[in-house]
């Protein structure tokens, strides 16, 4: 990939710790559906997404944030598991926020594996304004993994060993996850208007370091990012420990 094929690496908002940066991206998902109220959201799971949700929860409950008119579309889900086994990315959702805002539900876009295209198609109609992005320690997005190339669309994936190892604690005592998910593809990811990742926490720094000062390459998914002209990334100053010491802290 030649040097004409790139944009500039993505500035970073850089806060003291993960709270901080958990309601910073809230702040910009806010800022996003009030601009916007008919906004189409790409929204990702996983722990660090928790503080966020809360705060967007928090904003709905005392400050009259409204999602009434707003579209998402999830992700990724796991295959194989009913929307209502307690590790499916479908409960996430709902217990963390949809259950507590007032998005409709008709509204509401998970993946499932036997309809990608149906998926893929239904984000090339609508269009993603903001897409939310989380980074695995192996640098995947989504479900992403190391090897996913920069044209993949909404398909089924093979989970990677480090991704099993880290989401096992996800699931109930005893019950294996599933080897297999269903994810949006880089290229659906970089169709977005605009890009925000939130990476918090030390066992994230060099996934983040790699995606924002390493090669572009398919062995860090997250590197194919900085293909895109609008990616803002937020996080906290230990996910930023491995960044170059030039580095601004620019406002993402």
């Amino acid at each position: 990939m030649t040097a004409e094929q790139t944009y500039e690496t993505p500035d970073c908002l850089i806060l003291p710790d993960r709270r901080a940066a958990e309601a910073a991206l809230a702040e910009r998902i806010a800022a996003q559906v009030c601009a916007k109220p008919h906004s189409v959201l790409g929204l990702a799971t996983g722990n660090s997404m928790i503080g966020v949700y809360h705060a967007l929860v928090g904003m709905h409950r005392n400050d009259g944030l409204s999602f009434a008119k707003a579209t998402s579309f999830n992700l990724d889900e796991y295959c194989g598991l009913l929307a209502g086994h307690p590790s499916s990315f479908a409960s996430f959702m709902r217990e963390h926020f949809f259950a507590h805002v007032d998005m409709p539900r008709d509204s509401v876009h998970l993946p499932r594996e036997d309809a990608c295209a149906e998926y893929e198609a239904a984000i090339a109609e609508k269009g993603i304004d903001l897409q939310i992005l989380g980074i695995g320690r192996n640098g995947h997005i989504g479900f992403n993994e190391p090897g996913a190339t920069v044209t993949s669309r909404t398909r089924v994936v093979d989970l990677a060993p480090e991704t099993l190892a880290a989401n096992q604690r996800d699931f109930p005592a005893g019950e294996t996850m599933p080897s297999h998910a269903v994810t949006m593809g880089i290229a659906t990811i970089l169709s977005a208007r605009k890009i925000l990742l939130l990476a918090t926490g030390e066992a994230k720094a060099k996934a983040l370091a790699d995606a924002l000062e390493g090669p572009i390459e398919p062995r860090n998914p997250a590197s194919f990012l900085r293909l895109h002209p609008k990616v803002g990334i937020v996080c906290d100053s230990e996910a930023a420990g491995l960044l170059s010491s030039t580095r601004t802290h620019a406002d993402a």
